[in-house]
């Protein structure tokens, strides 16, 4: 039987009550007692991957190493534990039923009737245990997403209930997220939800282990005597989750609830009284107490909804901790954005960076904020299709050519500085077919890429398939737009800089994907510097 041991969190009463950062801060808590843990996400949508989801469905599309477009949570999962996710920490509904009939279609179910239990459900716990039989993992932590009742989570719940008959209590347990709503009217905080929500898990035949209780008040222990009562768990068992002001809050309020301690016990693991987060205070304190405040301007198309740029946002995090300056995000929406006001939005601001996406929408307000930034000596990170923009404002204003456009924007283009990738053109279907994953980028030395990495050669993770055109590389250079940094098999060009600005930066990857709370983005690190340097002239 496996050694590995498996968490399985779930949600009820509510979805986003954060079951992402409570598997993400308990797994941090388990990491920092010398296990070694990995979190997946179980999706319960039909999508294959969220490579197609519209950001305002779903927030960001994280990009793995290995190329997997998955849910943001994984972002989390990375943020905190500092170790890589892969393909095989995100599954969703789509992949496991696209796989299951691809099986019946090759014959390996011999002519059976395919059906939800055995073939789906088995094909959920192959996908849940292929992390923890590869042997680098003590502790297998499974996020399943959506909340208990929901018909779309049925067949992982039931997928679990069979893992758990499988492997035993010593070996498996769940977390059962839920919350405590407070009447304002009665004055009282309000249990009966969350025994709902314990019947409906029982009711598909898993019992709860542990409740994680979101709650805005703490809960006494009458309370606490109560919930344990009568959703059968133990007193100690039952945790309280509070509002906390910020998510880097919620491993220490893990620890203090004992989270981690009840979990090993259940394991039969030892309980060590030390739990060295010294580390991760030390964030803590420079994030909490700032010397200064900076304002950066987020340039985007979906900054209605903040989770459509939550690795950003987080990399400001980390990278304003280092530099022991609050970083201020003003989201600024670049289809409203035009000459007439691209000054007020933008003048006050002490740094600029122009947001990734897709298609024709506000694109004229992103060049508009790249030339006001480039012209005002302000400094700017143009991010994948932000230093596609970079590239075709200073065709524009600095080349003259007036008509430079990308390809995506205008098929039929005079001058494409942005070009569709080689490999690109014949591709008809839209999802997982774009440069995905990890890739090298070769800096060039004086260069201010060079000077925050401290690299010759990096490697950084891609979603895009426009890119630079090589045919304008010349002239783009004698003008001076330099080229900082080349995939050195494909000649891409990954890097632009300006010759004459302080720091005007624009990179094809995705630097904030690869952004930690110990390891913050050496690249977010010097833009913050850059932005506080000018702050103070």
């Amino acid at each position: 039987m496996s050694q590995t041991k498996y968490i399985f969190v779930t949600g009820g009463v509510s979805s986003s009550l954060g079951k992402g950062i409570i598997a993400a801060s308990l797994a941090k808590l388990l990491q920092v007692r010398g296990h070694k843990v990995t979190i997946q996400k179980l999706d319960p949508y039909i999508n294959v991957d969220p490579g197609t989801l519209n950001p305002y469905e779903h927030g960001e599309c994280y990009v793995t190493d290995d190329g997997a477009e998955t849910d943001l949570d994984l972002g989390h999962y990375e943020r905190f534990l500092n170790v890589p996710t892969s393909q095989a920490n995100n599954v969703t509904t789509g992949r496991i039923y696209q796989s299951v009939i691809q099986k019946e279609r090759r014959g390996e179910f011999l002519g059976k009737t395919v059906q939800v239990v055995p073939h789906i459900t088995n094909e959920i716990k192959e996908r849940i245990q292929i992390l923890g039989n590869c042997g680098e993992y003590d502790i297998v932590i499974t996020e399943i997403g959506g909340t208990v009742g929901d018909i779309e989570s049925l067949p992982y719940i039931e997928a679990v209930r069979q893992m758990k008959w499988e492997l035993g209590d010593d070996h498996s347990m769940v977390i059962h997220l839920t919350l405590i709503p407070y009447l304002s009217a009665a004055g009282e905080l309000k249990t009966k939800p969350t025994q709902h929500s314990v019947k409906t898990l029982m009711e598909s035949g898993l019992k709860a282990d542990v409740l994680v209780c979101r709650t805005e008040h703490e809960l006494s222990d009458d309370l606490r005597r109560k919930l344990a009562l009568f959703c059968n768990v133990k007193q100690e068992a039952v945790i309280q989750s509070i509002d906390a002001s910020t998510i880097y809050d919620v491993p220490n309020l893990m620890l203090e609830e004992k989270l981690d301690a009840v979990v090993l016990r259940q394991f039969n693991l030892p309980v060590e009284e030390n739990v060295d987060l010294t580390a991760w205070n030390g964030f803590l304190k420079k994030h909490k107490n700032p010397k200064n405040t900076i304002t950066i301007g987020l340039i985007g198309k979906y900054v209605e909804l903040q989770d459509s740029y939550k690795s950003i946002l987080e990399a400001f995090i980390h990278a304003g901790a280092a530099n022991e300056v609050k970083v201020k995000v003003e989201s600024i929406h670049s289809e409203y954005l035009d000459s007439s006001n691209v000054a007020d939005k933008v003048k006050h601001l002490d740094g600029v960076l122009v947001a990734p996406g897709f298609g024709e929408r506000g694109i004229e307000g992103k060049i508009k904020a790249v030339q006001y930034a480039r012209e005002n000596k302000i400094p700017f990170l143009g991010i994948c299709l932000g230093m596609q923009m970079a590239v075709i404002e200073y065709s524009r204003n600095v080349l003259g050519l007036k008509d430079a456009i990308s390809i995506e924007q205008d098929e039929s283009a005079v001058n494409p500085v942005i070009n569709l990738m080689e490999e690109q053109k014949d591709v008809t279907d839209k999802g997982g077919t774009m440069r995905l994953g990890a890739w090298k980028c070769a800096l060039e030395k004086g260069s201010n890429v060079y000077d925050a990495y401290q690299e010759d050669e990096i490697l950084e993770r891609h979603r895009h398939r426009y890119e630079y055109n090589n045919e304008y590389k010349k002239q783009l250079e004698a003008a001076g737009l330099l080229t900082t940094g080349t995939n050195p098999k494909t000649g891409l060009v990954e890097i632009v800089e300006v010759k004459d600005h302080p720091w005007f930066v624009g990179v094809q990857y995705h630097p904030e994907y690869k952004s930690t709370v110990l390891k913050p983005h050496p690249l977010f690190v010097a833009f913050v510097k850059a932005a506080l340097n000018y702050s103070k002239n």
